[in-house]
């Protein structure tokens, strides 16, 4: 099947007419479509379309807004199943992830139509007895999103979601291998009624599409998802123009395991937090640092438990982990597991499964390394993929020096019944995201998500921080007659 461009309320063909295969990681014999190839032109008459509908849009009520979310979130209720089905098949997460991540998108939207009912200023009282002061805000204007693979209906719509309930228009230029998830968002949408232009969907390369989107002088913000080197250009090229410009990144997150925490529940913490959806998370789990006095009994139950784990077809109700995205994802997940067979001790996984069935796709196995030193590339580079770096240290204290050592700061987890080390953790660790006693991936969309130094812009998403990105304040002083 051919899909379209979402444009103006219309489903288009691409201007360039060419188009792209998209194809099942499990089986890349599989094509499950073709995504259009689109062109600049395809991008300029998209964000036309957005500024069109943005002067409409920003004054309708917020409520009015709101029932828009509403709608979209039914659709997706209505077609669970198949969304989520279609999500493991473009990205190879199990189909419980699959569908659980389409259920978040649910919920992001619903929450954000709540959002249409809270305050958005405040009064301050003024030093002069005849003046009204008060702030309120106001939308942004056309938002360009341009979202990753790795999350590719619940990114998407945790940016969307906001911005829309703000009174902004979007163009969105979703992941090239992921396309078919955005898709399912776009039809949602339209299934809402919501007016033509105030969505926007171009399908494409981020050389061409994403470029494009960045340097259009009507795009006036840039939400973007995805890894440093990308980021960091995006961030140079959109803030010369002045736009404000949003960057989620990579992590490197670590895991620490103190001698009193519960065995058995920090193993299945570390083993979910690193190889769910195959590690390819930028809160995922990647690196676990363990107190010497147990240290011998959690490499060793962490490394059973991951031995049994099933790799497979993620639409088979029993597996745990399924393939890499693409080939490209999965060459480079090795090309990191091999630097690492060359600087520290193997413990388990480092290769491709031995089943045959497997054979096309892109699968590898879950990996633990140990003996790992601190300037490793497995210790500091992103892998995104199903490795852990395991780490013994002395105590609390040389733990968190060794966590905080990166140049990353977007999730942290610590297991420990220590309350008083658990309430130091939370100030000592460098990082956006604090875990107790839970793993370092996943994220409740009523609450802030990002991370600090160079995981993250700053800014945040989701919960009510997202307000400070989509809107502009505007402060009114009003005096009488």
């Amino acid at each position: 099947m051919r899909y379209l461009n979402y444009i103006n309320g219309e489903w288009k063909k691409p201007v360039s007419g060419e188009y792209i295969e998209n194809r099942n990681p499990h089986n890349w014999e599989e094509v499950l479509g073709e995504f259009p190839m689109s062109a600049a032109e395809d991008v300029y008459e998209a964000v036309q379309a957005a500024k069109k509908a943005f002067a409409v849009w920003k004054k309708l009520s917020f409520q009015q807004r709101a029932s828009y979310l509403l709608k979209a979130a039914e659709y997706l209720k209505a077609n669970l199943e198949e969304v989520g089905r279609d999500l493991t098949l473009e990205e190879g997460k199990t189909l419980v992830e699959g569908i659980g991540e389409t259920q978040r998108a649910i919920s992001i939207l619903e929450y954000y139509a709540a959002e249409g009912r809270q305050p958005v200023g405040e009064v301050v009282p003024s030093a002069n007895a005849e003046t009204f002061l008060y702030t309120t805000r106001v939308p942004v204007g056309p938002i360009g999103l341009i979202t990753p693979w790795n999350f590719p209906i619940a990114i998407p719509v945790w940016k969307m979601a906001p911005a829309l309930i703000y009174g902004n228009t979007v163009v969105i230029k979703p992941a090239e291998i992921t396309p078919k998830s955005v898709y399912h968002v776009m039809k949602a949408f339209e299934a809402a009624g919501l007016p033509a232009g105030v969505v926007n969907c171009v399908f494409g390369s981020g050389s061409v599409v994403g470029s494009e989107i960045v340097e259009h002088p009507d795009i006036k913000a840039v939400s973007f998802t995805g890894s440093n080197t990308v980021g960091l250009r995006i961030q140079e090229r959109a803030t010369a123009k002045g736009k404000k410009v949003q960057l989620e990144m990579g992590g490197k997150n670590p895991l620490i395991v103190l001698a009193d925490a519960d065995l058995n529940k920090a193993v299945n913490i570390a083993i979910s937090g690193a190889f769910r959806s195959t590690g390819q998370k930028c809160t995922a789990t990647s690196r676990v640092i363990v107190e010497e006095g147990i240290y011998d009994a959690f490499r060793d139950l962490l490394v059973e438990r991951t031995k049994a784990l099933k790799v497979g077809n993620p639409l088979e109700k029993d597996t745990f982990m399924g393939p890499a995205v693409s080939k490209t994802q999965r060459d480079g997940i090795m090309a990191m597991i091999e630097a690492g067979k060359q600087e520290a001790t193997l413990l388990c996984g480092g290769e491709a499964p031995a089943d045959p069935e497997l054979a096309n796709g892109f699968y590898v196995l879950p990996t633990i390394f140990e003996n790992v030193s601190r300037d490793a590339r497995i210790a500091r580079e992103e892998i995104f993929g199903p490795v852990i770096a395991l780490f013994k240290v002395k105590n609390y204290e040389e733990a968190v020096g060794l966590a905080n050592d990166t140049e990353y700061g977007l999730s942290s987890a610590i297991c420990t019944n220590n309350l008083t080390l658990a309430q130091r953790f939370v100030d000592d660790i460098e990082a956006g995201i604090v875990h107790v006693n839970s793993e370092t991936a996943g994220a409740e969309p009523q609450v802030p998500f990002g991370g600090c130094k160079n995981s993250s812009t700053g800014s945040r998403e989701q919960g009510k921080a997202a307000i400070e990105f989509y809107t502009q304040v505007k402060t009114v002083y009003m005096d009488r007659m």
